[in-house]
């Protein structure tokens, strides 16, 4: 499918496990419509090696996504019972004890789908039966969607390459000071310096942000 980028987000409707121990039905990302940006995540799986250290690390940055209006929610293809059962888990045995933001279930793969980062397709063998061609699982996909719903940033991974959260934090930095200034920002902009800004003869030239 092609990119998500311009357009809509995915609507969807979930089972969810949030504040660390709660499960929700139906959770949504409809609920920050016109309030926040978002920060929405998928990884693989429960249980597993690199996706901890992924989970941890959004957790350790949770303040300054926060701090710049933007809520960070994950998401994989477990159940909301297997979200709990990790969050229930030390640090030091693999789990992620002290995750607080929202892990959403994607038991039915459409989430993924929809989103483009599910890992495999459903096909039909010579008798008919459906099959599954790949593991049905997510990639490492990542999406900044802005407070009108609207998908300005998407990044998928393969299984074996974790993502960085600095740079997620980066392109959030990135859309808002262009939002806020309506000037562009040149390759490795980081926030506090210059950005550019298009002439009316198509010269893009620097201006200072101080």
């Amino acid at each position: 499918m092609g990119t998500l980028v311009g357009k809509k987000a995915p609507s969807f409707k979930a089972g969810a496990v949030v504040n660390g121990g709660e499960i929700v039905k139906d959770f949504s990302l409809d609920q920050y419509l016109g309030k926040k940006y978002v920060i929405f995540f998928f990884y693989p799986k429960d249980f597993t090696f690199v996706c901890p250290t992924e989970l941890h690390a959004f957790q350790e940055k949770l303040k300054d996504f926060e701090a710049r209006n933007t809520a960070v929610v994950a998401c994989s293809t477990d159940t909301e019972e297997s979200h709990w059962g990790w969050l229930q888990m030390d640090k030091a045995k693999g789990g992620i004890k002290g995750v607080t933001y929202p892990i959403v279930a994607d038991t039915t793969k459409t989430i993924s789908y929809n989103y483009g980062t599910l890992f495999g397709d459903y096909d039909v063998d010579e008798n008919g039966n459906l099959i599954a061609n790949g593991p049905m699982i997510a990639f490492r996909g990542l999406f900044l969607i802005d407070k009108e719903g609207i998908v300005r940033h998407e990044l998928i991974n393969d299984l074996p390459l974790g993502r960085n959260v600095d740079e997620a934090l980066r392109i959030v930095d990135a859309l808002q000071f262009f939002e806020t200034n309506g000037e562009v920002c040149p390759a490795n902009w980081t926030k506090g310096k210059d950005g550019m800004k298009a002439t009316h003869d198509g010269v893009a030239k620097y201006l200072s942000t101080h």
